[in-house]
């Protein structure tokens, strides 16, 4: 076991972390700075890149951009055949920021344990994120271990936490598009009656699976947007369906699909419509490794006690950081967002919060901790 960052850390350690109190401090105010300019995703928007990359590069780094224009990977240390690098992940925050200039610290000492690459990328609950594209530019590549932290707002504030195995569920996004012949409402038989199959598309589906499907899946559809007709009495030629198919475990997320379109044949069928199904299976869920899930409860329990850790649900959000642990072992962390009652609600990215026990200083501190646990 490698030492805690309070054991090499020339300065004695504090009650409210590991980092050094200069580092905190730094932390805290540029996290304020980044939330005035988050990372979206967008090939317009890359405010908060740019200042992570300035400050990484201003500590002697070498970060580089992702495919894309979006997204940050950063060295730490040599590259060691002998020792894999641990990877770290996070969206484009102060998180990461903090956690690579300690442990980019400790490298230049000659204390730092294992080389360690900073994967920080946004929009990791889009559909169109980066990790796919992050895996096909190689950012894996030598990579042994990869852990993450992300924002809970479930979570109290000052706690982390962690789930051995599924931690997200399976998502998959579906758009449908009716068409048939249209005519007067006082001929309803004379048309494909477009809105009626849309209605029971809508909610015949979810029936069906939810009789089909093992209901320990936790299979469900939620529709997100129907469209269809633009007059009192006219039945209309086209209309449309869009929704997301969420799963709790692998194996629903791969049958869901072929049953989808079994049940949606069956319908259109009846009402003589023209379907067309686009099914897009977005991403598996995030599946802990044990071993990651336990290196994170050591790392901050070193940092902060037994306390500051609590056992977290499988939950109906994603992440696509699953597609990340498909390739290697890794888990994410629940970083907590919830504040202390009575407090202001907040969202689930640490720049929405101003809390005085700061959630990105217990982030960072956590995934350095790790780094020196490997």
């Amino acid at each position: 076991m490698g030492p805690t960052l309070s054991e090499v850390n020339d300065s004695p350690a504090v009650p409210s972390g590991a980092l050094p109190a200069g580092l905190r401090a730094e932390l805290i105010a540029f996290r304020r700075d980044l939330s005035r300019r988050p990372a979206t995703g967008r090939p317009d928007s890359h405010d908060a890149e740019a200042a992570v990359m300035a400050r990484l590069e201003q500590d002697g780094l070498r970060p580089r951009v992702l495919p894309g224009g979006t997204g940050i990977v950063c060295d730490i240390g040599a590259t060691d055949p002998a020792r894999p690098r641990l990877a770290l992940h996070s969206d484009i925050d102060a998180v990461l920021l903090g956690a690579g200039l300690a442990l980019a610290a400790l490298e230049r000492e000659g204390r730092l344990p294992r080389p360690v690459r900073l994967i920080l990328q946004p929009a990791d609950e889009s559909a169109a994120a980066g990790a796919l594209g992050a895996i096909e530019a190689e950012v894996l590549a030598g990579v042994g271990r990869i852990l993450a932290v992300h924002g809970d707002p479930e979570t109290d504030a000052g706690r982390i936490g962690l789930r051995q195995g599924p931690i997200t569920a399976a998502v998959g996004r579906l758009v449908l598009k009716l068409d048939g012949a249209g005519g007067h409402s006082a001929r309803p038989h004379l048309t494909t009656d477009l809105v009626m199959a849309t209605a029971k598309m809508a909610t015949e589906l979810p029936a069906v699976l939810a009789r089909r499907m093992d209901p320990r899946s936790g299979v469900r559809v939620v529709w997100d947007r129907i469209e269809a007709g633009h007059a009192c009495n006219v039945i209309p030629q086209h209309a449309e369906l869009e929704g997301t198919v969420r799963c709790l475990d692998l194996a629903a997320w791969n049958d869901a699909p072929d049953l989808v379109h079994e049940v949606i044949d069956q319908v259109a069928g009846m009402y003589r419509a023209k379907c067309e199904i686009r099914y897009q299976r977005v991403v598996p869920p995030v599946v802990n490794e044990v071993e990651s899930t336990e290196l994170l409860r050591e790392a901050i329990t070193l940092s902060r006690g037994a306390h500051a850790v609590e056992d977290t649900g499988q939950s109906l959000g994603c992440a696509d950081f699953a597609w990340y642990l498909e390739q290697v072992p890794g888990a994410l962390a629940r970083l907590g967002l919830r504040p202390a009652e009575g407090s202001p609600r907040h969202g689930v990215h640490p720049g929405e919060t101003e809390d005085a026990e700061d959630p990105v200083v217990i982030g960072a501190e956590l995934l350095a901790g790790a780094a020196l646990l490997v």
